[in-house]
């Protein structure tokens, strides 16, 4: 009987202390439209130097995914917009996609999820979304004729936040009537194959429509005098939660809240344009590095408890050659030289901690404050505002977040909760069954 605690207490301890080191939901975006980023081997040593496990690529650039190889890390490859067309008019054509891009490289480099398509709903070209799901469906149909199905290789495409019709209150978020019918076959689809909905959540665009100083410590995870949501009675403390579980009340208004949301894409520039207020590297690393440790506590949304959502930053490095505001070119977490941008904990010699240290924001290039005093912070009117989109393809997109028990902590979560005293408590025990 003490052999059989003492084994099941070391495994339990052991998984804890092997989950406390690792950050399994956090990736990166590696965007290519650059004409000064390094070349793809020292791109593939500086990911290993840091805690990301995955990175998202919006193309499948084949340099990239050979450097990736052999490195354990997880990727996501694109097929572009304009290849949407022709995967979904054309089985063969599918086939040809996936000999040519998954295939070579898998399983040494590690290709988990093909977003077919990126944003494609903001673009306002109903024909090409409806050529979505034929595309997806026959990728698929590629991937198993490859016997890479069943779960091995995934597919799905990625959502701006704008088809939502609203997010305030999250409880009550709904998908526009327009995108309905398209959605509905696209999350059918999710839920048969087990892919995610991808979709990319940016509370810095939303901090450009109400920029009092209580609006831009609730989207950097700062203390503020949060949100309730009148009819869950949940009180929202950061803005990244609140879109988050937006998604999932829209998920769930149309059946689907099994489906998992993966976040394909968030971040926050360290500069911009004049007009663009926020955009500072202090409150680009308040952002990040709050994110990652609000993602790191388990604590999940007020929707999700215990629910930790698959999440890649934008971006690895700057891209120089994307049009739009200022902003545009200044979400790299990483210079081409390699060094950091600025410092959020990536580091795995830094003992693979993202520090928990809250970081303040800064309300530099802000207008006069409008904030009333003495009063509660209401919401916004609107809280989902349309994530950075340009006229090209943006370079050109686990744990199940949704099961039956939401409610429920994780493994994980009890894991990251554990204190000092309980470690000693392990060690008390330990050592009375050995004696």
């Amino acid at each position: 009987m003490a052999a059989s605690v003492y084994s099941f207490l070391l495994l339990f301890f052991s998984s804890c202390l092997h989950l406390s080191k690792s950050q399994p939901f956090l990736g990166v975006n590696y965007g290519l439209t650059a004409d000064n980023l390094p070349p793809p081997s020292a791109s593939a040593k500086l990911l290993q130097s840091t805690t990301f496990q995955k990175v998202r690529l919006y193309g499948s650039d084949p340099a990239v995914i050979k450097a990736l190889a052999n490195t354990g890390i997880e990727i996501v490859i694109g097929a572009s917009n304009g290849d949407v067309p022709g995967l979904a008019s054309d089985p063969g054509f599918a086939r040809t996609w996936v000999e040519t891009n998954v295939i070579p490289y898998y399983p040494a480099s590690k290709i988990v999820l093909i977003a077919v398509g990126n944003e494609v709903t903001t673009f306002g070209d109903n024909t090409l979304m409806s050529q979505l799901l034929p595309a997806m469906k026959n990728v698929q149909g590629a991937l198993e004729a490859a016997s890479l199905g069943g779960g091995k290789i995934k597919v799905s495409t990625v959502h701006v936040m704008s088809v939502l019709a609203g997010s305030d209150p999250p409880s009550t978020a709904v998908f526009k009537p327009e995108h309905a019918d398209i959605l509905k076959g696209l999350l059918e689809f999710n839920s048969e194959t087990g892919s995610p909905f991808a979709v990319n959540p940016y509370p810095f665009f939303a901090y450009q429509e109400d920029r009092r100083p209580e609006t831009l410590a609730y989207c950097l995870f700062q203390t503020n005098p949060g949100r309730v949501d009148p009819n869950s009675k949940l009180k929202y403390m950061n803005m990244f939660d609140a879109q988050v579980d937006a998604v999932y009340s829209a998920l769930n208004s149309m059946g689907f809240k099994d489906v998992e949301i993966m976040v394909a894409e968030t971040g926050w520039p360290y500069k911009g344009d004049p007009e663009e207020a926020g955009a500072t590297v202090e409150n680009a690393r308040a952002y990040n590095k709050n994110l990652i440790a609000h993602l790191k506590s388990g604590s999940g949304t007020p929707l999700m408890p215990g629910k930790v959502i698959e999440t890649y930053l934008f971006a690895l490095y700057d891209e120089n050659l994307k049009p739009g505001k200022g902003s545009e070119r200044a979400f790299g977490l990483f210079k081409p030289d390699l060094t950091m941008t600025y410092d959020i904990g990536l580091t795995k010699t830094a003992n693979n901690q993202t520090s928990m240290a809250p970081q303040s924001p800064t309300t530099r290039r802000l207008p006069p404050a409008a904030a009333p005093t003495g009063q509660t912070l209401p919401a916004p009117p609107q809280m989902v505002l349309p994530s950075p989109v340009t006229p090209s393809d943006k370079n050109s997109g686990q744990t199940d977040v949704h099961n039956s028990t939401p409610r429920s902590a994780s493994l994980a979560h009890i894991c990251r909760s554990l204190s000092i005293s309980a470690s000693m408590l392990f060690v008390f025990v330990l050592y009375a069954l050995i004696m």
